[in-house]
Protein backbone atom coordinates (compact mmCIF):
# COMPACT_ATOMS: atom_id res chain seq x y z
CA UNK A 1 0.00 0.00 0.00
CA UNK A 2 1.21 3.46 -1.25
CA UNK A 3 1.37 6.45 1.87
CA UNK A 4 0.88 9.96 0.58
CA UNK A 5 0.95 12.67 2.93
CA UNK A 6 0.90 16.26 1.46
CA UNK A 7 3.03 18.52 4.40
CA UNK A 8 1.43 22.06 4.83
CA UNK A 9 2.54 24.63 2.06
CA UNK A 10 3.12 28.27 3.47
CA UNK A 11 4.48 29.63 0.44
CA UNK A 12 1.61 32.19 0.34
CA UNK A 13 -1.12 34.22 2.45
CA UNK A 14 -4.02 35.75 2.69
CA UNK A 15 -3.82 39.26 4.12
CA UNK A 16 -6.51 41.76 4.53
CA UNK A 17 -8.56 44.36 6.34
CA UNK A 18 -11.39 44.13 8.51
CA UNK A 19 -13.10 47.38 9.17
CA UNK A 20 -16.11 48.07 11.62
CA UNK A 21 -18.26 49.67 9.06
CA UNK A 22 -21.17 48.47 7.06
CA UNK A 23 -24.62 49.52 6.53
CA UNK A 24 -25.72 49.31 10.14
CA UNK A 25 -23.94 52.51 10.29
CA UNK A 26 -25.69 54.56 7.74
CA UNK A 27 -28.11 56.45 7.55
CA UNK A 28 -31.60 56.77 5.29
CA UNK A 29 -29.64 59.28 3.35
CA UNK A 30 -26.34 57.47 2.37
CA UNK A 31 -27.42 53.71 2.53
CA UNK A 32 -25.68 51.97 0.13
CA UNK A 33 -22.20 54.61 0.10
CA UNK A 34 -20.11 51.40 2.20
CA UNK A 35 -21.03 48.81 -0.61
CA UNK A 36 -19.96 51.63 -3.26
CA UNK A 37 -16.76 52.49 -1.69
CA UNK A 38 -16.21 49.12 -2.07
CA UNK A 39 -16.86 49.36 -5.69
CA UNK A 40 -14.23 52.10 -5.74
CA UNK A 41 -11.61 50.55 -3.72
CA UNK A 42 -9.24 49.32 -6.88
CA UNK A 43 -10.33 53.02 -9.42
CA UNK A 44 -7.06 54.37 -9.08
CA UNK A 45 -5.05 56.60 -5.95
CA UNK A 46 -2.68 59.60 -5.60
CA UNK A 47 -0.03 56.80 -6.29
CA UNK A 48 -1.21 54.60 -8.61
CA UNK A 49 -3.44 54.71 -11.88
CA UNK A 50 -5.97 52.12 -11.69
CA UNK A 51 -4.20 50.52 -14.81
CA UNK A 52 -0.98 50.61 -12.85
CA UNK A 53 -2.47 48.74 -9.88
CA UNK A 54 -4.10 46.36 -11.72
CA UNK A 55 -0.62 45.49 -13.48
CA UNK A 56 1.52 45.63 -10.39
CA UNK A 57 -1.00 43.16 -8.72
CA UNK A 58 -1.09 40.66 -12.01
CA UNK A 59 2.71 40.75 -11.97
CA UNK A 60 2.73 39.43 -8.40
CA UNK A 61 -0.03 36.68 -9.05
CA UNK A 62 -1.68 38.19 -6.70
CA UNK A 63 -5.38 38.78 -6.14
CA UNK A 64 -7.35 41.83 -4.87
CA UNK A 65 -11.12 41.47 -3.62
CA UNK A 66 -13.47 43.36 -1.24
CA UNK A 67 -16.86 42.89 0.37
CA UNK A 68 -19.39 44.29 2.20
CA UNK A 69 -22.04 43.30 4.84
CA UNK A 70 -24.25 44.76 7.37
CA UNK A 71 -20.84 45.06 10.24
CA UNK A 72 -18.00 45.01 8.11
CA UNK A 73 -15.97 46.06 5.09
CA UNK A 74 -12.86 44.04 4.39
CA UNK A 75 -10.38 44.58 1.62
CA UNK A 76 -8.13 41.64 1.14
CA UNK A 77 -5.09 40.07 -0.80
CA UNK A 78 -4.04 36.69 -1.88
CA UNK A 79 -0.18 36.32 -2.92
CA UNK A 80 2.91 35.06 -2.31
CA UNK A 81 4.69 34.62 1.18
CA UNK A 82 7.57 36.76 -0.34
CA UNK A 83 5.27 39.77 -1.82
CA UNK A 84 3.77 40.38 1.71
CA UNK A 85 4.74 43.72 1.56
CA UNK A 86 3.69 45.00 -1.07
CA UNK A 87 0.24 43.59 -0.94
CA UNK A 88 0.12 45.28 2.47
CA UNK A 89 1.60 48.54 0.73
CA UNK A 90 -1.45 48.69 -1.73
CA UNK A 91 -4.09 47.81 0.85
CA UNK A 92 -3.02 50.82 2.62
CA UNK A 93 -2.38 52.62 -0.29
CA UNK A 94 -6.15 51.52 -1.47
CA UNK A 95 -7.48 52.36 2.22
CA UNK A 96 -5.68 56.28 2.53
CA UNK A 97 -5.06 57.59 -0.75
CA UNK A 98 -8.35 56.84 -3.15
CA UNK A 99 -9.17 59.20 -5.40
CA UNK A 100 -12.68 58.59 -5.95
CA UNK A 101 -12.64 60.20 -9.18
CA UNK A 102 -15.75 61.49 -10.78
CA UNK A 103 -15.99 59.45 -13.77
CA UNK A 104 -15.06 56.26 -12.30
CA UNK A 105 -18.09 57.20 -9.74
CA UNK A 106 -19.82 57.51 -12.55
CA UNK A 107 -19.08 53.92 -14.27
CA UNK A 108 -19.47 52.16 -11.14
CA UNK A 109 -22.85 53.70 -10.44
CA UNK A 110 -23.68 52.03 -13.53
CA UNK A 111 -22.52 48.44 -12.29
CA UNK A 112 -23.88 48.36 -8.70
CA UNK A 113 -27.22 49.30 -10.61
CA UNK A 114 -26.77 45.97 -12.96
CA UNK A 115 -25.62 44.10 -10.03
CA UNK A 116 -28.56 45.61 -8.05
CA UNK A 117 -30.97 43.66 -10.84
CA UNK A 118 -29.05 40.30 -10.38
CA UNK A 119 -29.91 40.70 -6.94
CA UNK A 120 -33.74 40.76 -7.28
CA UNK A 121 -33.07 37.89 -9.49
CA UNK A 122 -31.79 36.10 -6.92
CA UNK A 123 -34.94 35.27 -4.19
CA UNK A 124 -33.13 33.90 -1.77
CA UNK A 125 -31.51 37.52 -1.39
CA UNK A 126 -34.43 39.10 -1.49
CA UNK A 127 -36.61 37.27 1.34
CA UNK A 128 -33.43 37.59 3.51
CA UNK A 129 -33.83 41.48 2.52
CA UNK A 130 -37.29 41.81 3.23
CA UNK A 131 -36.64 39.62 6.33
CA UNK A 132 -34.39 42.38 7.73
CA UNK A 133 -36.51 45.00 6.68
CA UNK A 134 -39.07 43.36 8.44
CA UNK A 135 -38.21 42.19 11.48
CA UNK A 136 -35.73 45.16 12.22
CA UNK A 137 -37.91 47.23 11.13
CA UNK A 138 -37.22 51.01 12.46
CA UNK A 139 -33.23 50.18 13.07
CA UNK A 140 -30.23 50.41 11.41
CA UNK A 141 -30.17 46.73 10.69
CA UNK A 142 -33.02 46.86 8.42
CA UNK A 143 -31.66 48.05 5.79
CA UNK A 144 -29.78 46.90 2.79
CA UNK A 145 -26.28 46.76 1.98
CA UNK A 146 -26.70 47.88 -1.70
CA UNK A 147 -29.12 50.56 -0.62
CA UNK A 148 -32.06 51.43 -2.47
CA UNK A 149 -31.84 52.31 -6.27
CA UNK A 150 -32.37 56.27 -5.40
CA UNK A 151 -29.38 56.62 -2.81
CA UNK A 152 -26.73 54.80 -5.40
CA UNK A 153 -28.31 57.39 -8.58
CA UNK A 154 -27.31 60.45 -5.91
CA UNK A 155 -24.22 59.10 -4.06
CA UNK A 156 -21.30 61.41 -5.07
CA UNK A 157 -17.54 61.90 -3.95
CA UNK A 158 -18.39 63.79 -0.89
CA UNK A 159 -20.41 61.38 0.47
CA UNK A 160 -17.79 58.80 -0.04
CA UNK A 161 -14.70 60.82 1.55
CA UNK A 162 -17.47 62.00 4.33
CA UNK A 163 -17.94 58.21 5.07
CA UNK A 164 -14.28 56.97 5.33
CA UNK A 165 -13.43 59.75 7.52
CA UNK A 166 -15.94 58.93 9.99
CA UNK A 167 -15.42 55.20 10.15
CA UNK A 168 -11.85 54.90 8.62
CA UNK A 169 -10.48 55.12 11.85
CA UNK A 170 -7.77 52.53 13.22
CA UNK A 171 -9.22 51.66 16.73
CA UNK A 172 -12.26 50.52 14.48
CA UNK A 173 -9.62 47.97 12.16
CA UNK A 174 -7.98 44.65 12.18
CA UNK A 175 -5.41 43.91 9.63
CA UNK A 176 -5.22 39.98 9.23
CA UNK A 177 -2.48 37.46 8.07
CA UNK A 178 -2.75 33.65 7.41
CA UNK A 179 -0.59 31.48 5.85
CA UNK A 180 3.59 32.07 5.54
CA UNK A 181 3.88 35.37 7.62
CA UNK A 182 5.12 36.06 11.32
CA UNK A 183 3.53 38.13 13.73
CA UNK A 184 6.72 39.76 14.20
CA UNK A 185 6.60 41.07 10.38
CA UNK A 186 2.89 41.71 10.25
CA UNK A 187 3.67 43.90 13.27
CA UNK A 188 6.05 45.93 11.35
CA UNK A 189 4.22 45.90 8.28
CA UNK A 190 1.17 47.40 10.56
CA UNK A 191 3.56 50.44 11.75
CA UNK A 192 4.95 51.18 9.02
CA UNK A 193 2.31 51.40 6.50
CA UNK A 194 -1.17 52.45 9.21
CA UNK A 195 0.55 54.61 11.84
CA UNK A 196 -0.71 57.52 10.79
CA UNK A 197 -4.42 56.46 10.78
CA UNK A 198 -6.63 58.34 13.43
CA UNK A 199 -8.23 56.17 16.28
CA UNK A 200 -10.80 58.64 17.11
CA UNK A 201 -13.87 57.61 16.66
CA UNK A 202 -17.00 59.96 17.08
CA UNK A 203 -19.51 58.10 14.71
CA UNK A 204 -22.60 56.02 15.81
CA UNK A 205 -22.31 53.33 17.88
CA UNK A 206 -25.05 50.34 18.28
CA UNK A 207 -26.79 51.87 21.15
CA UNK A 208 -28.30 48.09 22.76
CA UNK A 209 -29.80 45.74 20.56
CA UNK A 210 -32.09 46.92 18.05
CA UNK A 211 -35.62 45.67 18.30
CA UNK A 212 -37.17 42.41 16.39
CA UNK A 213 -40.56 42.79 15.76
CA UNK A 214 -42.84 39.60 14.98
CA UNK A 215 -44.83 39.79 11.52
CA UNK A 216 -46.11 37.55 8.67
CA UNK A 217 -45.72 39.38 5.07
CA UNK A 218 -46.90 37.91 2.40
CA UNK A 219 -46.09 38.88 -2.01
CA UNK A 220 -47.80 36.86 -3.95
CA UNK A 221 -46.96 36.18 -7.38
CA UNK A 222 -48.79 33.23 -8.71
CA UNK A 223 -45.96 33.85 -12.30
CA UNK A 224 -43.63 32.06 -9.93
CA UNK A 225 -42.53 28.60 -10.42
CA UNK A 226 -42.18 28.11 -6.18
CA UNK A 227 -42.96 29.64 -3.06
CA UNK A 228 -39.99 31.12 -1.25
CA UNK A 229 -40.47 31.35 2.39
CA UNK A 230 -38.00 32.57 5.33
CA UNK A 231 -38.99 32.26 8.70
CA UNK A 232 -36.82 33.40 11.79
CA UNK A 233 -37.51 34.09 15.73
CA UNK A 234 -35.18 36.53 17.14
CA UNK A 235 -31.77 35.48 17.83
CA UNK A 236 -28.64 36.47 20.19
CA UNK A 237 -25.17 38.25 19.31
CA UNK A 238 -21.87 37.21 18.83
CA UNK A 239 -20.74 36.75 22.50
CA UNK A 240 -24.42 36.05 23.85
CA UNK A 241 -23.48 32.30 26.11
CA UNK A 242 -27.01 31.10 24.52
CA UNK A 243 -25.14 30.93 21.27
CA UNK A 244 -23.46 27.90 20.77
CA UNK A 245 -26.83 25.81 22.26
CA UNK A 246 -28.58 27.66 19.30
CA UNK A 247 -26.10 26.69 16.86
CA UNK A 248 -26.07 23.43 18.08
CA UNK A 249 -30.23 23.52 17.27
CA UNK A 250 -29.70 25.24 14.18
CA UNK A 251 -27.43 22.15 13.18
CA UNK A 252 -29.93 19.63 14.31
CA UNK A 253 -32.09 20.88 12.14
CA UNK A 254 -29.67 20.94 9.02
CA UNK A 255 -30.38 21.50 5.20
CA UNK A 256 -32.00 19.11 2.64
CA UNK A 257 -32.67 19.43 -1.34
CA UNK A 258 -34.40 16.78 -3.64
CA UNK A 259 -31.08 15.41 -4.59
CA UNK A 260 -31.44 13.48 -1.00
CA UNK A 261 -34.81 11.94 -1.64
CA UNK A 262 -37.10 11.28 1.27
CA UNK A 263 -38.29 14.62 1.63
CA UNK A 264 -41.69 15.70 2.53
CA UNK A 265 -43.83 16.19 -1.25
CA UNK A 266 -43.87 19.41 -2.70
CA UNK A 267 -40.78 21.12 -0.60
CA UNK A 268 -38.31 21.81 -3.01
CA UNK A 269 -35.38 22.76 -0.17
CA UNK A 270 -35.02 23.95 3.38
CA UNK A 271 -31.95 25.76 5.07
CA UNK A 272 -31.38 26.24 8.57
CA UNK A 273 -29.65 29.69 9.35
CA UNK A 274 -28.16 31.17 12.56
CA UNK A 275 -27.52 34.81 11.87
CA UNK A 276 -25.75 36.73 14.40
CA UNK A 277 -24.76 40.30 15.11
CA UNK A 278 -23.08 42.34 17.59
CA UNK A 279 -26.26 42.56 19.41
CA UNK A 280 -28.93 40.01 18.15
CA UNK A 281 -29.70 37.84 15.71
CA UNK A 282 -32.26 36.11 13.43
CA UNK A 283 -32.42 32.10 14.32
CA UNK A 284 -34.87 30.35 11.29
CA UNK A 285 -35.00 28.31 8.47
CA UNK A 286 -35.51 28.99 4.63
CA UNK A 287 -37.57 27.05 2.08
CA UNK A 288 -38.64 26.67 -0.74
CA UNK A 289 -41.84 24.78 -1.86
CA UNK A 290 -44.67 24.40 -4.19
CA UNK A 291 -47.21 27.33 -3.51
CA UNK A 292 -50.11 23.74 -2.75
CA UNK A 293 -47.37 22.61 0.00
CA UNK A 294 -46.33 25.71 1.64
CA UNK A 295 -49.04 24.85 4.50
CA UNK A 296 -47.71 21.41 4.81
CA UNK A 297 -44.04 21.61 4.97
CA UNK A 298 -44.50 24.95 7.30
CA UNK A 299 -46.24 22.55 9.67
CA UNK A 300 -43.60 20.02 9.15
CA UNK A 301 -40.59 23.34 10.20
CA UNK A 302 -42.84 24.07 13.55
CA UNK A 303 -43.06 20.14 14.43
CA UNK A 304 -39.24 20.19 14.28
CA UNK A 305 -38.94 23.65 16.29
CA UNK A 306 -41.55 22.21 18.76
CA UNK A 307 -39.45 19.04 18.89
CA UNK A 308 -36.14 20.93 19.86
CA UNK A 309 -37.95 22.30 23.12
CA UNK A 310 -39.62 19.47 24.15
CA UNK A 311 -38.20 15.88 23.45
CA UNK A 312 -34.47 16.32 21.55
CA UNK A 313 -32.37 13.71 23.01
CA UNK A 314 -28.94 13.29 24.40
CA UNK A 315 -27.99 11.41 21.48
CA UNK A 316 -29.10 13.44 18.99
CA UNK A 317 -27.63 16.80 20.83
CA UNK A 318 -24.68 14.91 20.88
CA UNK A 319 -25.05 14.21 16.89
CA UNK A 320 -25.23 17.75 16.36
CA UNK A 321 -22.47 18.72 18.85
CA UNK A 322 -20.14 16.26 16.60
CA UNK A 323 -21.60 18.18 13.29
CA UNK A 324 -21.23 21.65 14.92
CA UNK A 325 -17.28 20.94 15.82
CA UNK A 326 -16.61 19.02 12.05
CA UNK A 327 -18.37 21.96 10.38
CA UNK A 328 -16.21 24.50 12.63
CA UNK A 329 -12.94 22.85 11.76
CA UNK A 330 -14.12 22.49 8.22
CA UNK A 331 -14.29 25.87 7.58
CA UNK A 332 -11.25 26.80 8.98
CA UNK A 333 -9.07 24.31 6.37
CA UNK A 334 -6.93 27.15 4.45
CA UNK A 335 -5.36 30.72 4.92
CA UNK A 336 -8.25 32.44 3.90
CA UNK A 337 -11.01 31.00 6.47
CA UNK A 338 -8.29 30.76 8.96
CA UNK A 339 -7.80 34.85 8.16
CA UNK A 340 -11.72 35.51 7.76
CA UNK A 341 -12.23 34.18 10.89
CA UNK A 342 -9.37 36.05 12.59
CA UNK A 343 -11.00 39.30 11.19
CA UNK A 344 -14.49 38.90 12.44
CA UNK A 345 -13.53 36.99 15.89
CA UNK A 346 -10.97 40.66 16.32
CA UNK A 347 -14.11 42.70 15.81
CA UNK A 348 -16.73 40.88 17.66
CA UNK A 349 -15.14 39.74 20.32
CA UNK A 350 -11.56 41.66 20.45
CA UNK A 351 -10.06 38.69 20.76
CA UNK A 352 -9.80 35.19 18.34
CA UNK A 353 -11.45 32.27 20.96
CA UNK A 354 -8.93 29.08 20.61
CA UNK A 355 -10.04 25.70 19.38
CA UNK A 356 -10.16 24.00 22.64
CA UNK A 357 -12.78 27.08 24.22
CA UNK A 358 -15.00 26.59 21.57
CA UNK A 359 -15.00 22.57 22.09
CA UNK A 360 -15.27 23.00 25.92
CA UNK A 361 -18.58 25.51 25.18
CA UNK A 362 -19.90 22.73 22.97
CA UNK A 363 -19.41 19.94 25.17
CA UNK A 364 -21.40 21.55 28.17
CA UNK A 365 -24.50 21.06 26.65
CA UNK A 366 -26.79 18.48 26.63
CA UNK A 367 -30.03 17.67 25.78
CA UNK A 368 -31.19 19.33 29.20
CA UNK A 369 -29.09 22.63 28.08
CA UNK A 370 -30.56 22.80 24.72
CA UNK A 371 -34.22 22.30 25.50
CA UNK A 372 -34.12 25.05 28.00
CA UNK A 373 -32.39 27.03 25.42
CA UNK A 374 -35.00 26.55 23.16
CA UNK A 375 -38.28 26.44 24.86
CA UNK A 376 -36.98 30.58 25.76
CA UNK A 377 -36.09 31.99 21.77
CA UNK A 378 -38.49 29.53 20.17
CA UNK A 379 -41.24 28.57 21.81
CA UNK A 380 -44.57 30.48 21.56
CA UNK A 381 -42.12 33.01 20.20
CA UNK A 382 -43.68 35.45 17.30
CA UNK A 383 -41.77 34.61 14.54
CA UNK A 384 -41.01 37.06 11.45
CA UNK A 385 -42.35 35.26 8.19
CA UNK A 386 -41.74 36.64 4.86
CA UNK A 387 -43.26 34.38 2.30
CA UNK A 388 -42.95 35.57 -1.66
CA UNK A 389 -44.34 33.31 -4.79
CA UNK A 390 -47.60 30.97 -5.01
CA UNK A 391 -49.62 31.62 -2.42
Amino acid sequence: MDFVLLPKILGCLLVGLWIDAGSRYENDKNNGVAHFLEHMAFKGTGRRTQTELELEVENMGAHLNAYTSREQTVYYAKCFSKDIEKAIDILADILLNSKYGEAEIERERSVILREMQEVEQNMQEVVFDYLHANAFQGTPLARTILGPTENIKSINRQDLIDYVKQHYKGSRMVLAAAGGVDHDQLHRLSEKYFSKLDSLYDGPVVQGPCRFTGCDMHFRDDAMPFTYVAMAVEGVGWEHPDNIPLMIANTLIGQWDRTHGAGVNGCQSFQAFNTCYKDTGLWGVYLVADGTAVDTVMSHVQSEWKYLCRYVTDDEVERGKNLLRTNMLLMLDGSTPICEDIGRQMLCYGRRIPIHELDARINAVDAKVLRKICLKYIYDRDPCIIAAGML
